[in-house]
């Protein structure tokens, strides 16, 4: 029995010797890959210690590796950045978005299609944030970022959402001010008014905190102007989400409906820097707009989901769909990946995000671009037939592998959260 024990000693310390010999927690073989910020696009591999990314090279000895990864015929990028989610999920049956029924919990949604940060898109405003940071952000394996609502009370639905008196920019400035590891920008939703002072008092808590604003312009009949937003209220870097919406007289559109051309003011809107997130939602995303738009050159700034528990199990159902729409109305892969990527990190200014930059951290999509016979349709009942399709083999968050679809890790480690 002694021999026994010293054996199992011998073989353990002897596999304590070789892990610590090996230089690289997870190895990545052979994957294509595509980092927008640093112009890659080639087969290299990628080494990540210490939850970074070590060592971008073609050739990777996998002996180096912990875990190696197997990523031939597969696309190696930066984890997805959503910008567009609603992720302050609650109990309340009386409420929305806000610690409501409608949000979602954001790792049951984010790994299985290659998402490593979220932004949520102002369920919380000043007053009930330190809730949403405690049970959501504080939580989450998933980065989870925010746009501050200029409502103190957030996106809790009905007239809290058109409350003007619960609209204070120096409050809500001073609060995004003081807590800017988690928010990024500031987001009026939902006003269905036909007041601009709303749009002004976001605007300006946003000004007063040096972050963007975002903005969905919800409901007013006749709409508002968005030649009047862009040249008169948005500064360069504010964000028009739901972009390619088109939901009658209630919200004007970027694309004529009659004549299918972009509108002049846009592309000066553009030119400016306004940022266009697709946002794409239950109802917010049209062919009829976006098909025209990608056609003139009119491309999004950020590619978005609006995820919760309507868009979710529409037509919108997740981040690599909404990817893949734009893929099948005629956008590069390589465009595609950018933004979803490097472009988001730079819309909300965190620019250590949406690359694999060594020493940057290791967040990181393995994505399978499909063959096959896809119908992408869209909340209108139009299809687009399409032969490819995006599908996450694995997602790494922080160095560490979270999602892994069909094994391709060696050896393959199942961890479990604390309590499961």
């Amino acid at each position: 029995m002694r021999k026994i024990y010293l054996s199992l000693f011998l073989i353990c310390f002897l596999m304590t010797g070789l892990i610590k010999a090996q230089t690289y927690s997870i190895v990545i073989k052979g994957g294509h890959i595509i980092d927008p910020k640093n112009n890659i696009d080639k087969v290299m591999d990628i080494a990540v210690k210490d939850g970074k990314i070590a060592l971008i090279a073609e050739n990777i000895d996998a002996k180096e590796g912990v875990q190696v990864v197997s990523a031939q015929g597969l696309y190696v990028t930066p984890g997805l950045i959503d910008i567009h989610v609603h992720v302050y999920q609650g109990t309340n049956i009386d409420q929305q978005y806000m610690n409501g029924l409608s949000s979602i919990t954001p790792d049951g949604f984010t790994f299985r299609v290659g998402v490593t940060t979220v932004v949520d898109a102002g369920c919380a405003g000043w007053r009930t944030f330190p809730d949403f940071k405690k049970q959501t952000i504080d939580k989450s394996q998933t980065r989870v970022l925010a746009f501050l609502n200029i409502v103190g009370e957030g996106m809790r639905g009905g007239p809290f959402e058109q409350n003007q008196k619960d609209m204070e920019p120096k409050i809500t400035a001073e609060y995004a001010k003081k807590n800017a590891n988690d928010i990024v920008g500031i987001k009026l939703a939902h006003y269905s008014g036909r007041d601009w002072n709303p749009v002004k008092l976001a605007e300006e808590a946003a000004t007063l905190a040096n972050i963007p604003f975002m903005v969905d312009l919800g409901g007013a009949n006749p709409a508002l102007s968005l030649d009047t937003l862009f040249s008169q209220i948005f500064r360069p870097g504010d964000i028009f989400t739901h972009c390619f919406g088109q939901l009658g007289a209630s919200r004007e559109c970027l694309v004529d409906p009659v004549t299918s051309k972009v509108k002049p003011y846009v592309w000066v809107a553009q030119k400016k820097g306004v940022i266009f997130d697709v946002g794409y939602g239950g109802i917010s995303f049209a062919y009829s707009q976006a098909i025209p738009a990608v056609k003139s050159g009119l491309l999004p700034s950020a590619i978005s989901t609006d995820l919760h528990i309507g868009s979710m199990n529409g037509a919108m159902k997740d981040m690599l769909t909404t990817m893949s729409k734009f893929l099948a109305m005629g956008m590069d892969l390589q465009s595609v990946i950018k933004a979803s990527t490097w472009q988001p990190a730079q819309i909300i200014k965190r620019e250590e995000l949406g690359t694999l930059s060594v020493g940057s951290e290791a967040d990181i999509a393995i994505l399978n671009l499909r063959s096959g016979k896809f119908g992408l349709f869209d909340y209108t009942g139009k299809k687009l037939d399409a032969d490819k399709k995006l599908e996450c083999e694995m997602t790494i968050r922080a160095g560490r592998i979270v999602y892994d679809l069909n094994g391709i890790a060696n050896p393959i480690f199942i961890t479990r959260r604390r309590g499961n």
